[in-house]
């Protein structure tokens, strides 16, 4: 969330920036709301001063044995003034609140100019797409084909965008997840959670989910208590914080944790709904750094080395690209994306984003650290996927299938899983 005093300082640049993500800022309405919200805090401290006035002068006059009638009437004038203002001023606070949590962030400057995929600009390639003497399947004909995928099952179960997973399907599903911790918390410093898959419509606002993106989310309660299932592990991961001042010595702090994300998925369709890249369920490891704004942009590029090294391991090619301004997520400032190369659709897709968010979602969950005078300010928040558990599967299958339908395995996986290669008939091998 934004501080209004901010926004309006930085008046027609502020209009600026949120132009190029597609977002018309209505500058006099926030003014106006400003203004008010100023103009009631002055108006109730002033009847509160002259309430306490008042009150004096009646003990006074009572000590001098004065009429003090009078001064009791205007005390009650007073007392009902000072509710009727200070209801006001609460109405008001909570319109602008309303109102600041629909504005998303603002993108820097560096951001390229666009507003979807097409306008990002690759940074890198990693690795050679394999090249195939046969026409690669895709990971839905191979996970089927090897009995380790099951749709059907799985549509009977819970309908449409869900899977099975079974055998060696599981079993390479569960080893992604250990790899990719023993990544991030041996190598990388992160400290591994276990969250709450189900939390508050406050920690969702924390991270920018809601207000606007409630159509997206599965919600559930009991009684009159409301809950949402997390679409991603950042929620609870950065929310962890919430109202908390964090000692400067303490930062960055750099958490993980592997949980299913639950997503509505609203609006997609065609080739993402087949098989497991744009599912209701999903699991993924997740990274969350929080750190002072100046170190942002420093966190940044190290996280992206974090998930960048996940595919590293795997030996999957991928390409990074930067998002432009008007394909930035709400609470993000800055993302990089990583796309895995998929042979079946011969191109990159979208595997990892990796995002620094500023003080954005800090302002909204009250995350603060102290500057160097003490003062207390608020902390950068920083996600980033590292990996997804279905979308590195859908890879790996893809990028690993051999022409008799079998799957030769990274080495690096080995270890977790105990077998390197899965035959056509589904068995497995050392």
């Amino acid at each position: 969330m934004h501080d209004p005093r901010a926004l309006i300082e930085m008046g027609s640049e502020a209009v600026r920036h949120l132009a190029r993500r597609g977002y018309t800022l209505d500058l006099s309405a926030l003014e106006s709301l400003q203004s008010s919200r100023s103009q009631l805090i002055t108006r109730v401290d002033e009847l509160r001063a002259e309430s306490k006035r008042v009150a004096q002068g009646v003990q006074q006059a009572a000590r001098q044995g004065g009429d003090t009638e009078t001064l009791k009437d205007r005390a009650r004038e007073l007392k009902e003034e000072i509710r009727s203002a200070e209801a006001e001023q609460e109405q008001v606070q909570q319109e602008l609140r309303d109102f600041l949590l629909t504005i998303p962030n603002l993108p820097l400057d560096s951001t390229p100019e666009g507003d979807s995929d097409e306008h990002a600009v690759e940074i890198r390639r990693v690795g050679a797409p394999p090249s195939f003497s046969f026409e690669p399947k895709d990971h839905v004909d191979l996970g089927e084909a090897l009995g380790i995928l099951d749709f059907a099952r799985a549509s009977k179960l819970s309908g449409s965008r869900f899977s099975v997973s079974r055998g060696a399907g599981a079993a390479i599903e569960r080893a992604l997840a250990t790899l990719f911790l023993d990544l991030h918390t041996k190598r990388h410093g992160y400290v591994e959670h276990s969250v709450p898959y189900l939390v508050t419509r406050q920690t969702m606002t924390g991270t920018g989910q809601l207000p606007k993106f409630e159509e997206d989310l599965f919600a559930t309660g009991m009684g009159d208590r409301e809950l949402f299932l997390i679409p991603t592990a950042e929620v609870p991961l950065t929310n962890l914080y919430a109202d908390e001042i964090i000692p400067p010595a303490e930062l960055p702090l750099a958490l993980t944790a592997h949980t299913p994300c639950f997503r509505s998925e609203a609006g997609s369709y065609g080739r993402d709904t087949r098989g497991i890249l744009r599912q209701h369920q999903f699991s993924k490891v997740e990274m969350v750094r929080i750190c002072d704004p100046e170190d942002s942009q420093a966190e940044l590029e190290k996280m992206l080395s974090h998930a960048e090294a996940c595919l590293k391991e795997l030996g999957l090619a991928y390409r990074v690209v930067q998002l432009a301004a008007g394909d930035l997520g709400f609470s993000a400032q800055i993302t990089y994306d990583i796309e895995v190369w998929l042979p079946s659709q011969q191109t990159y897709r979208e595997i990892s984003s990796v995002s620094d968010c500023g003080t954005f979602q800090a302002r909204r969950a009250g995350i603060r650290t102290r500057d160097e005078h003490g003062k207390t300010k608020p902390v950068a928040t920083l996600n980033g996927s590292g990996l997804p558990i279905g979308r590195t599967l859908a890879a790996l299958l893809e990028q690993c299938q051999q022409q008799d339908g079998s799957i030769v395995l990274p080495e690096a996986l080995v270890p977790y899983l105990g077998f390197r290669r899965i035959s056509a008939d589904g068995t497995t091998e050392a």
